[in-house]
């Protein structure tokens, strides 16, 4: 698909995060990293949404958020200036911005040598992304755009696209950048799963279905496309609906229960799960209506 610059205006139900509501002002609402974590574990959802128990980030969930923060830049360059020596000079004014809106971050370089060395893994990773697409030929719609909607049910969905695209005769892309390797064709489904959750947004809000959603993974420099229809995201919508039926029900009555897997052993909060021997702090409630329950605006990218 030809992707052209697209003048058209934000959408009603989809703004940008600059202009979003302060926290504490909006509905409780479900994001796809939240959904992702009731459906690997719904104890993992109570400490990360309800309880909000502090996890440590790591070198490469910042420096998902480094690459993150220096396409968005270059995407604000004009179209003929986004060649890929200005892509990464982008990078270290990346990190101080990211280092800037939450200085605790910095303590995850040690010295000048070690900070060196994460900047150029990230510019690595910037560089990759010109295997995969030329930005000097297309304008973004929109990067890391908030986006919401409410369900029939009254569940809220809200979260960041990374990008936008629209070609000249209409047809919508949403591209999310994926710092880490692309998955096995056996994890796709679970890949697809944050892309359904944006097109389905879309689809409420303005009322199209987008041609196509595409996935790059910088670090394998490949690309995972899928093209979904109405129908299939009908589905993936009474998918959600019943997700949060589920939430709330385990909310109402805190019962929120591990399930072990194979990555307990990367979770932050193994020391207070009972799978391991553990035990959760006291229940706190179900939060009130002017609580948010989405972390997505947090600095950390999910890698």
């Amino acid at each position: 698909m030809s992707i052209a610059e697209s003048s058209a205006p934000t959408a009603k139900g989809a703004t940008s995060q600059e202009s979003a509501d302060p926290p504490t002002a909006r509905r409780i609402a479900l994001s796809p990293s939240r959904a992702g974590d009731f459906r690997q574990c719904p104890l993992l959802y109570r400490y990360r949404a309800i309880d909000r128990i502090p996890e440590k980030a790591t070198k490469a969930q910042v420096k998902g958020t480094v690459v993150h923060a220096a396409l968005e830049s270059l995407f604000a360059l004009p179209a003929e200036h986004r060649d890929k020596e200005r892509a990464i000079d982008l990078v270290a004014p990346s990190w101080e911005k990211v280092v800037g809106e939450s200085p605790e971050l910095e303590a995850l370089v040690e010295d000048a040598a070690d900070r060196e060395q994460f900047l150029q893994e990230a510019a690595k990773l910037v560089s990759s992304y010109y295997r995969l697409e030329d930005p000097t030929r297309f304008d973004a719609e929109s990067c890391e755009l908030r986006v919401e909607t409410e369900l029939d049910n009254g569940v809220v969905l809200r979260g960041f696209v990374d990008r936008i695209d629209v070609a000249p005769t209409g047809e919508v892309r949403i591209v999310d950048y994926k710092t880490g390797r692309a998955p096995s064709e056996a994890m796709e489904s679970k890949a697809l799963f944050q892309m359904k959750f944006y097109a389905l947004v879309l689809l409420r809000t303005r009322g199209i279905v987008p041609a196509q959603l595409r996935l790059l993974y910088l670090a394998s420099e490949t690309v995972l496309t899928y093209a979904p229809d109405e129908d299939e995201l009908l589905r993936f919508e009474r998918t959600l609906s019943a997700l949060w039926k589920a939430i709330l029900a385990a909310g109402a009555s805190g019962d929120f229960r591990p399930k072990p897997g194979r990555l307990c052993n990367w979770c932050d909060h193994k020391a207070l799960c009972p799978s391991f021997g553990g035990t959760p702090p006291p229940y706190p409630g179900w939060p009130d209506s002017t609580t948010t329950l989405d972390s997505d605006t947090s600095f950390v990218e999910q890698t």
